[in-house]
């Protein structure tokens, strides 16, 4: 079955999984898919993401936290959704949990944090929150 919102199924998936308990799970690649993860681990969110090539099908592996230990999200978010984008100048981007928690941004640049747009002063499209 394929997903009208790509982003939208791997965040339901992570979420899901810390809900159940699960320490890894395994979705279908993509190139934005990854750069987020990708971020998530950068930012101590996630403990490792990999690419894996098995035959035709190439998928992500993402371990969201090690056995025995608590998983570091405890909430995480769409902002931006396919019928409703949302867009926001560098002034605008939204501080999460007075800053514990980040905001994902697909810039110019590539997919950032919200920390290092404001950084690099760059606005752009506010992809989802994690906390």
């Amino acid at each position: 079955m394929v997903s009208t919102d790509p982003i939208s199924d791997m965040l339901t998936r992570i979420r899901n999984a810390i809900l159940v308990n699960k320490t890894e799970i395994e979705l279908p690649y993509s190139k934005i898919k990854l750069s987020i993860a990708q971020l998530l681990k950068k930012e101590g969110f996630l403990e490792d993401v990999r690419k894996q090539d098995s035959g035709e099908r190439k998928s992500i592996v993402i371990t969201i936290n090690n056995e025995g230990s608590n998983p570091a999200i405890t909430h995480i978010e769409r902002v931006s959704k396919p019928g409703r984008r949302l867009y926001a100048p560098v002034e605008k981007i939204p501080r999460v949990k007075q800053g514990r928690g980040i905001m994902v941004l697909s810039t110019s640049k590539g997919i950032i944090s919200d920390n290092e747009a404001r950084k690099l002063r760059l606005g752009g499209e506010l992809i989802c929150k994690v906390y």
